[in-house]
């Protein structure tokens, strides 16, 4: 038991390193644009970040880290083992496109390296489809959401003030944007900290630590405090792509963009939908381009961005599955 107990906490420390990494490699979707318009300094712009991050542990529920998890693998099927080689692929995955600056989705490869080492284990039998169906059509429908309200806010704030000399705009918006980066940034915490807390609530369930499966708020601190100290380092490499590689963007397309992604996370996370915050924000950042003309967008940098989320879940379920195998041979109770 004793063993048992300090390998459930060894991942749980793993989890959180995931949870940090998520931050960090995630840092520039709550950051990028306010930064990329010099609204905010790098440093100001993170610990703004960084605390919103914190402060959504306090609301919204867990409804996200139920469906983390529960909601896709058969509980009975995983083992600690499992959740371990899940981990190590998604950290893999995230540390080569943090490389690259490729900004992909952490919790699509937390979810693709979760599965494919619990297929790894008992077989393809171990998916429950109907988990997976709301999180693979919206890896889809979020970019989509996110680009529609991005565009749709760009043109209702072109309407409205089409009569104001660009300047006064300019000052406006660059107070607004203070807000729409806060309210973004909650959503991210919302969203992103959830998964990695049903992952640790599924760990400490597999342990026998936990009786029955439901996230326990201590837990709750740890996956925001996490995801804020990552946030707070921030991922440098992946903030020029998503400010200014994509589209070049003015306080007024930051707010926009920002707003499309909150609107979009705050409503999924109410219903318990595990989507990226990758997606939305990246999506309501080329709307917000499209809309000023189509050639502001740089097609070629947007299609290497989607390349990458198309093999996000099965890269990292790739390599679960090997890292799974590999600690079986070392391990056979595995």
């Amino acid at each position: 038991m004793t063993s048992t107990l300090t390998f459930a906490l060894l991942i749980v420390v793993v989890a959180l390193g995931f949870d940090f990494l998520n931050g960090f490699h995630d840092a520039a979707n709550s950051i990028a644009t306010v930064v990329s318009t010099r609204v905010l300094s790098p440093r100001v712009a993170v610990i703004w970040a960084a605390f919103f991050n914190f402060v959504a542990a306090f609301t919204f529920g867990t409804a996200v880290a139920r469906t983390m998890g529960h909601g896709m693998i058969r509980l009975e099927a995983v083992n600690l083992y499992v959740i371990l080689a899940g981990l190590l692929g998604a950290i893999f995955w995230d540390i080569i496109t943090w490389y690259y600056g490729l900004p992909i989705s952490s919790s699509h490869a937390l979810i693709g390296g979760y599965a494919g080492a619990a297929v790894a284990k008992a077989g393809w039998g171990v998916i429950l489809l109907d988990g997976w169906t709301k999180t693979l059509v919206f890896i889809i429908l979020s970019p989509a959401i996110g680009f529609a309200l991005g565009s749709l806010l760009m043109l209702v704030v072109y309407w409205i003030f089409r009569n104001w000399p660009p300047q006064r705009v300019d000052k406006y918006f660059r107070k607004l944007q203070l807000l729409s980066a806060a309210a973004y940034s909650f959503g991210h915490g919302t969203n992103d900290a959830q998964k990695t807390m049903g992952i640790i609530a599924g760990t400490l369930f597999s342990a026998g630590i936990l009786q029955k499966f439901y996230i326990p708020f201590y837990v709750v601190l740890m996956a925001h405090a996490a995801i804020g100290l990552g946030t707070l380092a921030g991922g440098w490499r992946i903030v020029k792509t998503m400010g200014m590689r994509i589209t070049r963007l003015k306080p007024v397309g930051g707010f926009c963009a920002e707003t499309a992604a909150a609107i979009s996370l705050l409503g999924t996370a109410m219903a318990g939908i595990p989507v990226s915050t990758t997606h939305t924000i990246a999506g309501g950042i080329m709307g917000v381009g499209s809309v000023q003309r189509f050639s502001a967008v740089h097609w070629g940098v947007a299609r290497s961005i989607m390349w990458a989320w198309l093999f996000t879940i099965p890269v990292s379920g790739a390599v679960s599955y090997l890292c799974f195998w590999t600690i079986h041979h070392f391990f056979p109770a595995a």
